[in-house]
């Protein structure tokens, strides 16, 4: 695999590759957002580790650029602890988050994860009647009309009629779609179904409210 560390630190980003290259990833580095949103272009990433904090362009402004030239999979490397800063990262379409202080082996073992989920739903496309929900190209329609999802509702809808007819608690959803147990409350799940629902329209009664535990899409 090939990854790109984006920090303007330059030891952080000197840890990061001597733990990836032990891992046989292949290393790119750059030091502000505007370099990486280069890179990626002219590149072919499997991951990307990306900062906030950084010169010339922030995490979050070069996450969307990026996301909007390739779909590789980003996470984020901050010393930002806060929930907003976490929640907002995710609407973006970031696939994990990580806080500094951090664990290089903890940090390679998630880019695994995220790099290996994202090459198991290539090519796959699920259709319910009209609802045509596209996992490679990142794509939803509706009776035809494409619906337009943010990255973290597209995630929360492909792993729900993965698991189609399975009550899946919040916990789970947040562990498995957001990858973190951090949040005390469930308000995000809630609140990126009622989005969900709202987008989907005649087929937002495949979303089934399992009471006192989370939700299922129902076929």
């Amino acid at each position: 695999m090939k990854i790109l560390i984006v920090d303007d630190e330059v030891k952080i980003r000197e840890v990061v590759s001597e733990y990836a290259k032990a891992m046989d990833y292949e290393c790119d580095q750059a030091s502000n957002g505007l370099d990486a949103i280069e890179k990626v272009r002219n590149g072919n990433y499997d991951c990307v580790i990306l900062d906030i904090m950084m010169p010339e362009l922030d995490g979050f402004s070069a996450c969307k650029r990026i996301k909007s030239i390739k779909d590789v999979p980003i996470i984020m490397l901050s010393a930002r602890t806060e929930e907003d800063d976490k929640l907002f990262s995710f609407d973006i379409g970031v696939d994990d988050y990580v806080t500094k202080p951090f664990s290089p082996k903890e940090l390679m073992a998630r880019i695994k994860v995220v790099c290996e989920r994202n090459s198991s739903r290539s090519n796959e496309k699920y259709v319910i009647d009209s609802l045509v929900i596209d996992v490679d190209g990142r794509s939803v329609t509706v009776d035809g009309n494409k619906v337009t999802l943010t990255p973290k509702e597209l995630d929360l809808l492909i792993y729900l009629v993965e698991n189609k007819n399975i009550a899946i608690g919040r916990d789970k959803l947040l562990s498995s779609v957001w990858q973190t147990d951090y949040y005390e409350d469930d308000r995000t799940i809630d609140t990126h179904i009622k989005m969900l629902r709202k987008d989907l329209g005649p087929y937002a009664e495949h979303i089934v409210t399992v009471r006192g535990m989370g939700y299922k899409f129902e076929v």
